[in-house]
Parts: C-alpha cells; structure tokens; sequence
C-alpha cells in the first residue's frame, strides 16, 4: 500500500521559512519522483516542485523558484520542502505526491500524479 505522509506545517510571519517533510512508504524513490502541490480554499490545485527519480534534477513553479528547495534522501524514504522567504500568497495545504513525469519545469504546472498525502497546513500571515 502507497502511504506519504507531510508534516512540518504551520504558521509563520512573511519572510519566514519553514521545511516539510513527507514520509514515503509502499513506494520507493528510485523509482518513483516524487514533489509537492498546494491548495488553498476556494483555488485549484497548484504544482509546487518535484525531484527526479533518475538523477535527482529538481523543478519547481515559477511563483516558488528561487525561494523553495527540494530535496531526498532515499534511505530515509523521506523527500523535504524546504520554503523561505514566504509570502502571504503561499497559504494553502500542501500535500506531497507520486509525479507520473517529472523532467521539465512544465510537468510541474502539469502535475500528473496517482498518490498524495493527507497534507499539512501552512500559514504565513503577520
């Protein structure tokens, strides 16, 4: 059975930072890439980011690039988001996830996947 797990969510002034983790089991991640999408209420959801099985690249969204890092540790079954600099307009649940494609910035937006989690929530307001 697929399960991913976030946590590390919560509330923090803009500017702030804050890093989740998704704990991934049923699944292994040499083979799987593996990312992040967020959606706040009343919004479609958004792709975030997302890490290749095959070579670790990373690609993220335009309105997060620059600000947010992915990251994996195989070992651990374990993929990290870590967000700084955060902005009021990324508010929203974020939710880890299987990416059937992840090669290119686009396949971020795209954001085709079969599992995700059960989110964690995030909050940055003053």
């Amino acid at each position: 059975q697929v399960q991913l797990v976030e946590s590390g969510g919560g509330l923090v002034q803009p500017g702030g930072s804050l890093r989740l983790s998704c704990a991934a089991s049923g699944v292994s991640l040499d083979y799987y890439a593996i990312g992040w999408f967020r959606q706040a209420p009343g919004k479609e959801r958004e792709g975030v980011s997302c890490i290749s099985s095959i070579n670790s690249h990373t690609y993220y969204a335009h309105s997060v690039k620059g600000r947010f890092t992915i990251s994996r540790d195989n070992a651990k079954k374990t993929v990290y988001l870590q967000m700084n600099s955060l902005k009021p307009e990324d508010t929203a649940v974020y939710y880890c996830a299987t990416y059937t494609f992840c090669a290119y910035d686009y396949d971020v937006e795209n954001m085709k996947s079969d599992y995700w989690g059960q989110g964690t929530q995030v909050t940055v307001s003053s």
